[in-house]
């Protein structure tokens, strides 16, 4: 059922949502960096930071539902549009923020606003772009994405030398602004296939009721969560507080880490298509790159010292595998689920990462002897015990995967290399 679009405007379809995911990847990370400014100025605890940098994943998962619903009844063109404007307006309300609870309501109103960046323009290119083009497209897509995270590094450490926090996010704001109305102008507007007469809030039963979605959730929930919540959040703070180094090394720290999951995925979209050819499927990619990551995680508990930060490279090379789970599992949906099924599971990915993000933060508290919510500095002493239990999740997650043997329903084209999944 795709339309495919000219070559030049294919580039501009791109890069419109590219830019979008790009501002919502940098402004889910840029919290690793102002994090310190953050707790000067507000006294926040580990639990406070948590619970503010967590907002963004809170209210980004509370609209999953709803924007698949949006998506298959609007479209991406007119859905992602607005929701980006919502986000440029959290990010004025977060520079002018006075309190934390200001801060809180600024970030999660920027979790509103970019919270259909990725799932509206995967959407879209379902409909646009060649079947196998797919995969190549969300590895774009998420080069985009870690680009800014990069610019979330040391470029913002340095805006915030000569404009402050603040000035960052009235700068985020513009910039948000402008995507907005790159997607406008830009995109056309896609089919919108929804049945005549369906309730689509019960195209999520068959979505949620599907054994296979929640056999690859389970290590989503847990495995990549984590990731996630680690990146965008608390290597930072484990780097100054835990392995002792300073801000500006910590910073360049995050950036080489960024530098190498961008690499990551762009040697992914290389490798799949030739792993495939030789039988290598998703459940063994991403399955064997959780392994990694745990194992990984393990040494990154027990390891000390400056140079250890150097182990979160390979971590995040292994990340990357987990990228190829939702497309793999929202695929096999019909194309009239295409809106619902991408955001179910993103709506499962960001869940984890809110409780992975808030609940890390309140058991290093809880192991540090830190009263939570007192307004306390911030120290490191409970992050080891606290990544020790998430380990644990972590190693449930994977138990999952690879034990519950349940095969993918339905017939779609895209799920015809899936047959490699299921032994």
């Amino acid at each position: 059922m795709s339309t495919l679009l000219p070559a030049g405007l294919a580039i501009r379809v791109f890069l419109a949502f590219a830019s979008g995911y790009f501002m919502s990847y940098g402004l889910r990370s840029v919290n690793v960096i102002i994090a310190p400014d953050l707790i000067n100025e507000f006294g926040l605890s580990n639990s406070q930071l948590g619970s503010l940098s967590s907002a963004y994943f809170l209210s980004f998962a509370a609209l999953q539902l709803p924007l698949g619903i949006w998506l298959d009844r609007y479209g991406s063109r007119l859905t992602d549009a607005v929701l980006l404007t919502i986000a440029a307006a959290g990010c004025a309300v977060f520079a002018l923020a006075s309190s934390a609870g200001m801060l809180w309501v600024g970030r999660a109103l920027i979790g509103v606003g970019v919270s259909g960046a990725l799932m509206a323009s995967l959407r879209a290119f379902r409909f646009w772009y060649a079947p196998g083009r797919q995969q190549q497209l969300v590895v774009w897509m998420l080069v985009a994405g870690s680009l800014g995270s990069l610019v979330s590094t040391l470029p913002v450490q340095w805006a915030v030398t000569l404009i402050g926090w603040r000035g960052v996010f009235w700068a985020a704001c513009v910039l948000l602004c402008g995507s907005a109305l790159a997607i406008a102008t830009f995109v056309p507007r896609e089919p919108r296939i929804a049945r005549h007469g369906e309730s689509l809030w019960n195209g999520y039963r068959e979505v949620f009721a599907d054994r296979y979605f929640w056999r690859f959730g389970a290590v989503s929930l847990s495995v990549q969560s984590m990731f996630i919540a680690l990146q965008t959040l608390w290597v930072g703070p484990w780097f100054r507080l835990v392995l002792g180094i300073d801000a500006a090394a910590a910073a360049q720290a995050v950036f080489i880490i960024n530098l190498v999951l961008m690499g990551g995925y762009l040697g992914l979209g290389w490798a799949v298509p030739r792993l495939t050819r030789r039988g290598v499927g998703t459940l063994q990619m991403v399955g064997g790159a959780s392994i990694l990551m745990v194992l990984l995680q393990g040494v990154i508990l027990l390891a000390d010292g400056h140079a250890a930060w150097l182990l979160w490279l390979p971590l995040a090379l292994a990340a990357t595998c987990h990228s190829l789970a939702q497309t793999h599992v929202s695929l096999s949906f019909p194309e009239r689920l295409t809106g619902r099924a991408f955001t179910s599971y993103n709506l499962l990915v960001f869940v984890g990462m809110f409780c992975s993000q808030w609940l890390f933060g309140t058991l290093a508290d809880l192991f540090g002897g830190e009263p939570g919510g007192a307004g306390g500095a911030a120290s490191g002493a409970g992050f080891r015990p606290a990544l020790a239990v998430y380990i644990v999740i972590q190693i449930i997650g994977i138990a999952i995967l690879f034990g519950w043997r349940v095969r993918p329903r339905g017939s779609a084209p895209e799920t015809t290399a899936r047959a490699a999944d299921t032994h």
